[in-house]
């Protein structure tokens, strides 16, 4: 029964929990037994947290003995990318400067995952302070493709996306600044969120660009996404960014796509697709249109400077973020008394890798005096061309659909050494953060024995149209991916 509970839905598992088939301990200790043997080849997890999370589930069963009702995520297991703040756990973000570090509280979107009692099994890696496309940038190591471990996982939330698909939590939650979330869920065959921006709070989660994180969903289903989602979205006082916004229901499906208009952006279906992954895609357009919905082309004329835009606007506010991270207060500390600048410089150039590095000297020099109106500046009038393209297409279309990656994972290893090649991993996914609009990526099928995926796109806080169409193709897809991992 443990293979099986690790690789249950949301709603499965909550099933046999009211029914009493399983408990929530048992559901615990299926995922701590496959982790202890899976994980050893994929090294999703940084941190196991199997004290509180057996305190958690030992709590709710109690709740359920004693005939107490349960909230919708109660003994549910989840895993935390490691740049989410835990009282019960360090948070890293995969970097030595923080290594060891534990906050003194929780995250909101953590608070409201433990009200619910859900059962967290520890952080996973992710690219240091989430810089990165492959997951190996991390001072953990890298982690690995469940498909295939020579392969990447996609990054950053790469921990988040190959425990998903190895079933090793049923849902993490995690980031994406340019498609962190999206692009690894893609590679590693599983469902991944990016709600509009400010639709979760990103309160007590370590910033890495502040006008372009997004706290999101890494998942096996649309249904469990939406699940979540209901959960951890909406206002919070400590996060400016959240609007006040009633928080629809995002778990209703969709009844039909009957007359809803498909937009096909141009731009996104180039001849660099492998034939194989035009093929998958070709199968979604036509599964859409027997679904009833209507495909139109759009056009999105500034995507081909998208990603020139976000890493000059994005290293700008890295340099930012990382200020903090002087060795005075917290994290790692100079062994001896030095001078102060010997302290930051020393302090940082042991505990930053060459990625976070490289970006903090790209933000710099962007922002610096003589330069700030030729880069940054310019980078911005960009990124508001970006989302005005956005704005025109969804005068045509109720949903964007298009290829989330350019290609199935790569080889371990292939683009560490060609930083731009890494960028352009990201190419499908970062005009969606430029312009702040929710983004869903769902697995299509199989190219070369790894998973590839399509990503639809809808306008700011359409979230419950999106899941809705998102779940609709899904269920027609009806796909049952599942690596197989040879130990």
């Amino acid at each position: 029964m443990q293979n099986e509970l690790t690789y249950l839905s949301i709603a499965a598992l909550r099933k046999g929990l009211l029914a009493k088939t399983w408990s929530a301990r048992e559901i615990a200790d299926a995922h701590f037994t496959r982790m202890k043997t899976v994980d050893k080849k994929l090294n999703a997890y940084v941190c196991v947290t199997e004290e509180a999370a057996y305190e958690t589930a030992d709590r709710v069963d109690g709740k359920l003995a004693n005939g107490t009702s349960l909230a919708p995520l109660a003994g549910i297991p989840v895993a935390y990318k490691d740049v989410f703040c835990t009282q019960d756990a360090p948070t890293t973000a995969a970097s030595n400067i923080l290594r060891g570090y534990t906050p003194p509280y929780d995250a909101t979107s953590v608070a409201k995952l433990k009200a619910q009692d859900a059962v967290m099994l520890g952080k996973v890696n992710t690219d240091e302070f989430t810089m990165g496309s492959s997951t190996e940038t991390s001072a953990f190591g890298p982690t690995k493709n469940p498909w295939d471990t020579t392969k990447v996982p996609g990054g950053s939330s790469g921990g988040s996306a190959a425990a998903v698909a190895a079933g090793l939590a049923p849902y993490s939650l995690a980031t994406d600044t340019g498609g962190s979330i999206r692009q690894p869920a893609a590679l590693c065959g599983v469902v991944g969120l990016k709600p509009t921006y400010g639709r979760i709070s990103r309160y007590g989660v370590l910033s890495m660009a502040s006008s372009l994180d997004t706290i999101g969903i890494i998942a096996r289903s649309v249904a469990d996404t939406a699940a979540v989602l209901q959960i951890i979205a909406g206002h919070d006082d400590y996060d400016t960014t959240t609007p006040p916004r009633e928080v629809p229901d995002y778990t209703s499906a969709a009844e039909t796509l009957r007359g809803v208009r498909i937009g096909l952006p141009k731009e996104y279906f180039t001849h660099a697709l492998s034939k194989d992954f035009t093929a998958h895609l070709e199968q979604v357009k036509k599964y859409l249109a027997d679904l009833g919905a209507e495909l139109v082309e759009v056009s999105l004329p500034h995507t081909a400077y998208a990603v020139a835009a976000y890493y000059l606007i994005a290293p700008s506010e890295i340099s930012s973020n990382m200020a903090r991270y002087d060795g005075m207060r917290f994290g790692l500390k100079a062994e001896k008394i030095l001078s102060l600048l010997d302290t930051y410089s020393g302090v940082r150039a042991v505990g930053f890798g060459s990625e976070v590095k490289r970006r903090i000297m790209l933000g710099t020099y962007a922002l610096s005096a003589g330069y700030y109106d030729a880069y940054y500046k310019k980078a911005q009038k960009v990124r508001t061309k970006i989302a005005e393209d956005f704005a025109h297409a969804f005068q045509h279309a109720d949903v964007l659909l298009t290829p989330t990656t350019p290609t199935e994972a790569f080889a371990l290893g292939e683009k560490t050494g060609d930083p731009l090649a890494m960028y352009l991993a990201d190419i499908f996914t970062i005009p969606a953060n430029l312009a702040g609009i929710p983004g869903i990526s769902l697995p299509i099928g199989l190219v070369n024995g790894l998973p590839v995926g399509a990503q639809l796109l809808s306008p700011q806080f359409t979230e419950s149209k999106l899941l809705a169409f998102a779940g609709a193709l899904e269920q027609k897809l009806a796909l049952k991916l599942r690596p197989d991992i040879r130990l």
